[in-house]
């Protein structure tokens, strides 16, 4: 069996999220979690949640389990009727290992949640860092966790044996004064830099102001503020049970769309092509 890339040094990454102080982020998730569920209109009562900032998800969601985002999950088969994977799996070393898990921790006909950073977020900070840190020293160091991107991650969900999987995206776009407040803004988040391969000694500042400078001239609207773009990417899958909707066969139709629609349909004429 492959061994998954060893992407976030988990000490730093448990630091940074025992730092948290803004959670204006996690609160719009949160919320978009819970139009969700209204939506699916049926009760959940074995629900779990995997994350890496369980005292935020409790306050949200005080009768789910809270399991933490490590490789292995402490998820018991078959327990669950709900299991929301909520802002990690950006992190994650392998992310289809955490969809497998939480889909054989769900009952029949339960459904997994997932909410993640997908690939277009922070794209202008990753940019600018790029420029600015090649300029200044010649080099590039790994700064931003490697997000996938909403294609890739449909993909995972399919490969992982949920039924009836869905990917979509929320973007939200905010705006800074610059880049310094951003960068900030990130660590109050608890998304500092955690890679295990990032640079382990202290970055020159002239590698920032050189992207503060260059955030400020390609990324800031009529204003003077900078923007920044997250893209939330949402997983819905079920876990599969006789119950659920089938597709049908190929050519097993018994009735006409030209007739459903009203509409008249022609023979088309056959080409050599």
């Amino acid at each position: 069996m492959r061994t998954p890339p060893n992407i976030a040094d988990r000490a730093s990454l448990d630091r940074n999220r025992s730092r948290m102080t803004a959670t204006f982020m996690l609160d719009a998730v949160a919320d978009e979690i819970q139009e969700r569920l209204i939506e699916v209109n049926r009760p959940f009562n074995a629900p779990a949640i995997v994350s890496g900032q369980p005292e935020y998800w409790a306050t949200h969601f005080p009768d789910a389990v809270q399991v933490t985002d490590t490789d292995l999950l402490a998820l018991d088969a078959g327990r669950h009727d709900l299991v929301i994977h909520a802002m990690s799996m950006h992190w994650a070393n392998d992310p289809i290992g955490q969809i497998v898990q939480s889909r054989h921790a769900l009952k029949p006909d339960g459904l997994f949640l997932g909410a993640m950073f997908g690939g277009q977020t922070l794209h202008e900070l990753r940019s600018v860092l790029a420029e600015a840190e090649s300029r200044v020293t010649g080099g590039l160091s790994p700064r931003v966790a490697p997000m996938a991107e909403i294609r890739d991650l449909g993909a995972l969900l399919q490969r992982s044996g949920m039924a009836l999987p869905v990917a979509d995206a929320m973007p939200l776009n905010v705006t800074y004064e610059d880049a310094w407040a951003l960068m900030r803004d990130l660590r109050a988040m608890g998304e500092a830099n955690a890679l295990s391969q990032r640079l382990r000694k202290p970055t020159r500042r002239a590698v920032f102001a050189e992207a503060a400078k260059l955030y400020a001239e390609h990324f800031s609207d009529a204003d003077g503020r900078i923007r920044a773009t997250f893209e939330v990417i949402f997983l819905t899958g079920w876990a599969p049970d006789e119950s659920q909707q089938k597709p049908l066969r190929p050519g097993s139709a018994t009735a006409r769309l030209a007739d459903a629609l009203g509409a008249k349909e022609l023979n088309l004429p056959q080409t050599d092509d």
